[in-house]
């Protein structure tokens, strides 16, 4: 049949429907996921239209997927790390859900305390196991929306599951109608979905998930998992690897409106970010993340990383906080003793930081000119140097300036003099066979025996 498209405004073809492939034998793609070696990223070259929704937004898993590589948080953390959100978030709400585990009574306490703080963003969401008991349990809490596990590749279906395709399937639509039946939005997370077969199992399900919510009128959310980062970005990638081609097939050929399709990516491949961005690109209104990616494995993709893309995409952050990033990365290492690797875009102790001396020398005649945007603005990070046997005079002169804040008359030139004392010291230090870098510490006391003077200058 011919239907006219008015996101597009053209006519298209939609005469397929796709029915659900019960095969006898699990479809593993073994060309592609070859266990004894790395996968194959495979090319048909069919490329499908950029469709970004007209409204994007974040949501969080770091209480429910972060929690499952770490040290469970207490509730008071939780509530902590549930206040920074809501503050980088903004007014206008683009984190807009938070999910939890509902189970122990530290969860159960920290769901109550953050619905207590009455916000409306982010959301209080759940993850529950697929039975009627565990949605009472999540209505009672005065939850409205619940996630459920509906593994959808073969994988999972044939081998954890000892199922077939449409057992598989029959299964998760009588549990998404007991949640239905207790007034639980299901969020159905397909996992695996980037090895599962999208045209004969993927669409079949969401398809008869699409039926339902039309039916009850109340809507079902899909989140696409990609379990283990197998995702893939490039134009012309075929399935099930490709992020354009489940987004867009979940949208064109299923029917699901880009604000209930979800993105869930893992960096096992270092493509979460990129994959992420491509899902909003492609039609998900929503990319489901956790602070720091501390998740599974590798990890989720890290929210921060979604905050600074989303103004990249968007060309304005929409009130999001930014600097509350810098207040949330101090929380993890300070309160909870969480190492961050300090070369971490955005939230590492030497993310804006230089080594080199050429690099230094440039930020002390412009910051602009080694620096990636304004980090005191936006993160309240000033860029800085390490000094080391390479820093030179205008590294030097850079992390005294930055150090005592020294700016305009009282900026200290790379020709100072007393500069060149400092530096002479330095030298020295890596002469007696020191590689290493020098410390904070190590500088200051330098400081104080040969320019003593630069503090006086301190107001």
């Amino acid at each position: 049949m011919i239907e006219f498209n008015r996101r597009t405004n053209t006519l298209e073809q939609n005469q397929y429907k796709y029915s659900l492939q019960d095969v006898t034998e699990p479809n593993l793609y073994r060309e592609i996921y070859n266990y004894d070696d790395l996968p194959k990223c495979t090319f048909n070259h069919r490329k499908v239209p950029m469709a970004s929704p007209d409204e994007i937004w974040i949501t969080d898993t770091t209480f429910r997927d972060g929690q499952q590589s770490r040290a469970p948080y207490t509730a008071a953390q939780i509530l902590r790390l549930y206040d920074y959100i809501h503050q980088l978030g903004g007014p206008k709400g683009k984190i807009r859900q938070c999910e939890f585990f509902l189970y122990s009574e530290r969860d159960k306490e920290a769901v109550a305390k953050c619905m207590e703080r009455g916000y409306e963003f982010p959301e209080v969401t759940g993850w529950i196991r697929a039975n009627k008991n565990d949605f009472l349990l999540a209505r009672n809490m005065g939850l409205k929306e619940c996630g459920i596990l509906v593994s959808c590749s073969d994988y999972h279906i044939f081998k954890k599951l000892n199922m077939t395709r449409r057992q598989a399937l029959d299964h998760y639509m009588a549990i998404i109608r007991q949640a239905l039946d207790v007034g639980i939005k299901p969020r159905c997370h397909f996992e695996d979905i980037t090895r599962a077969d999208f045209y004969g199992c993927v669409v079949p399900f969401a398809l008869e998930l699409k039926e339902l919510m039309d039916e009850s009128g109340i809507p079902i959310k899909i989140r696409a998992c990609d379990t283990l980062g197998y995702g893939v970005s490039y134009p012309g990638v075929a399935l099930p690897r490709s992020v354009p081609g489940i987004i867009y097939g979940l949208r064109h050929h299923a029917g699901f409106p880009s604000e209930l399709i979800e993105w869930h990516g893992h960096n096992d491949f270092y493509n979460a970010v990129t994959n992420s961005a491509t899902a909003w690109l492609y039609g998900a209104s929503s990319v489901n993340c956790s602070l720091l990616g501390i998740g599974e494995r590798t990890g989720n993709t890290p929210l921060e990383a979604m905050v600074i893309e989303y103004g990249q995409l968007r060309g304005t952050l929409d009130g999001m906080d930014t600097t509350v990033i810098t207040e949330i990365a101090a929380y993890y290492e300070k309160e909870l003793g969480y190492d961050i690797p300090p070369r971490t875009p955005f939230v590492g102790k030497s993310f804006n930081v230089t080594q080199a001396g050429i690099h230094a020398d440039g930020l002390l005649k412009d910051e602009e000119i080694y620096n990636i945007f304004n980090t005191v603005k936006l993160l309240k990070r000033p860029a800085g140097v390490t000094i080391n046997q390479t820093s030179g005079l205008a590294g030097i002169a850079h992390w005294i300036n930055a150090y005592f804040g020294f700016e305009g008359v009282k900026k200290i030139d790379k020709r100072d003099a007393r500069v060149a004392k400092i530096k002479d010291w330095v030298d020295s230090q890596y002469n007696g066979g020191r590689t290493t870098s020098l410390s904070e510490n190590e500088l200051l006391e330098a400081i104080r025996k040969i320019v003593p003077d630069f503090f006086d200058l301190v107001i």
